[in-house]
């Protein structure tokens, strides 16, 4: 056991919760669905990081299915994000661009921080590190696309970037999964 990715991954999923609460009231002030899809991937990521903190006491096939079973969390949100994708077609709404900027903004700040703190134990521990190192890589390359988003909805007002870019966050948390399946093997 690793005592310095216990820490890492504790306070990993001790940040994720907290915005998590930040990003999810703001989803519903700004009417944003790329905001709601990042913070229940928010959640996520603190549920996978609090799942590895504790699985390290763990014998190896034990962390090994637990790897598969976090492949598959991983695709949480963008499930929630296709069933709030089909409902918004029914009642359009255009998201509060300059909110969503700002929100992805401190987003961004805290999956740099994330990811930066997990890049040295990405190849630690079976493939249980390296879902968390994935998930903080992938989730500060989703907030570079919702403040870009944000950006556009202030000149274009649709809800299209919006649902564009909870899109590309699906194909990012799916492609971590897919990545995660094969570390196992």
């Amino acid at each position: 056991m690793n005592l310095t990715l216990r820490r890492t991954v504790a306070l990993v999923a001790a940040l994720n919760l907290a915005y998590f609460a930040i990003e999810f009231t703001f989803a519903q002030i700004y009417g944003s669905l790329a905001l709601l899809s990042d913070s229940l991937d928010f959640l996520e990521d603190a549920s996978v990081n609090l799942l590895i903190f504790i699985a390290f006491s763990w014998s190896l096939i034990a962390r090994k299915r637990l790897s598969y079973l976090l492949a598959l969390i991983l695709l949480f949100p963008g499930i929630v994000f296709i069933v709030e994708a089909i409902s918004r077609f029914n009642e359009p709404q255009v998201p509060n661009g300059a909110g969503m900027s700002a929100i992805g903004a401190g987003a961004l700040i805290v999956n740099f921080y994330c990811a930066a703190i997990l890049t040295r134990h990405k190849n630690e521990e079976g493939g249980l590190a390296k879902a968390a190192y994935l998930s903080a890589r992938n989730d500060a390359a989703a907030n570079v696309l919702i403040i870009l988003a944000g950006a556009i909805t202030l000149v274009w007002s649709s809800q299209i970037p919006d649902l564009v870019i909870g899109i590309a966050i699906f194909a990012m948390n799916f492609d971590a999964a897919r990545q995660v399946l094969k570390s196992q093997r």
